[in-house]
């Protein structure tokens, strides 16, 4: 049985998201159904469209058909609490640059991919949460010594993932002279790093982790572990949407029940990465 909210109201809200496995739905298209168990038959032949990050060890992670990480934890399980199995879920990929779009565009219903809570991004899109805190950092080869923060970046060659603002605040905030190489995927920044042509590679501290723990990596990488920011996870929703409250109250009770501390731990194993515990667990923002 699925977990639920208790109050039928929730209850109501949830039958809201109506979204078809033909992809013809949108998140906040009205519903005349108001009976809870007429809720489980609606989704029951529903699928939900759920936007992650398919190269980020850890966190969003694809591996032939399987789909494994903390992202992927959490939405399986807010997915639960709106009705829906795990293999209801359609897994779609979100990178970076293509979020905002692939929300406005109605190509997901929905995304858990490392979605930093920005007032920029509010402009275009909304968010429930955030569900995680992590912090921006530097990853470098293993017998770096020279960097030691981003003010060790001058005149360096910096990777980070288009689409990304990590590596422009560097250039911004702390090192004008840094030379900027932007790459699709972390991947590819770990790869250029490996093969000596950027001195580092920026994005938070729990993706740069998860990367370090790779085999192909280890040995070769070390996070620097000096976070430079404050990075709030989100839910990305479209503006125009009615489950913010739905998805709130479902983050909510992960961290309640012991849920969110036992996805941390899972996917952090054997990295070396502990969270922000001034931070994490988070308290949800109002939705607006």
């Amino acid at each position: 049985m699925r977990t639920r909210h208790a109050a039928a109201g929730v209850l109501a809200a949830v039958t809201a998201l109506t979204l078809a496995a033909c992809g013809g739905s949108e998140v906040g298209a009205d519903s005349t159904t108001t009976d809870p168990e007429q809720a489980d038959t609606n989704n029951a032949e529903e699928t939900i469209r759920i936007g992650i990050k398919f190269d980020q060890p850890g966190l969003g992670y694809q591996e032939g058909s399987e789909y494994t990480g903390f992202d992927v934890d959490v939405a399986t399980y807010v997915a639960e609490q709106l009705g829906y199995s795990a293999d209801q879920i359609e897994w779609v990929e979100a990178p970076s640059a293509q979020r905002e779009t692939m929300l406005q565009t109605n190509q997901v219903d929905m995304i858990f991919a490392t979605y930093s809570i920005t007032d920029e991004r509010k402009e275009s899109v909304a968010f429930a949460g955030p569900y995680f805190v992590a912090g921006q950092d530097l990853l470098v080869a293993e017998d770096n010594t020279d960097i030691t923060g981003p003010e060790s970046l001058e005149g360096k060659n910096l990777c980070s993932v288009t689409g990304s603002t990590s590596a422009q605040r560097i250039k911004d905030e702390y090192a004008a002279g840094v030379q900027l190489l932007e790459r699709p995927g972390y991947a590819e920044c770990v790869t250029a790093l490996t093969a000596g042509q950027v001195d580092a590679v920026t994005t938070d501290d729990i993706i740069l982790a998860g990367l370090a723990a790779q085999p192909a990596n280890q040995g070769k990488v070390k996070v620097v572990g000096a976070p430079f920011s404050t990075e709030r996870y989100g839910v990305g929703l479209p503006q125009d949407n009615d489950v913010c409250e739905d998805v709130n109250a479902a983050i909510e009770q992960m961290i309640e029940d012991g849920s969110w501390e036992e996805f941390v731990a899972a996917n952090t194993e054997g990295t070396g990465y502990s969270p922000n515990a001034d931070e994490n667990p988070p308290s949800v923002d109002p939705c607006a």
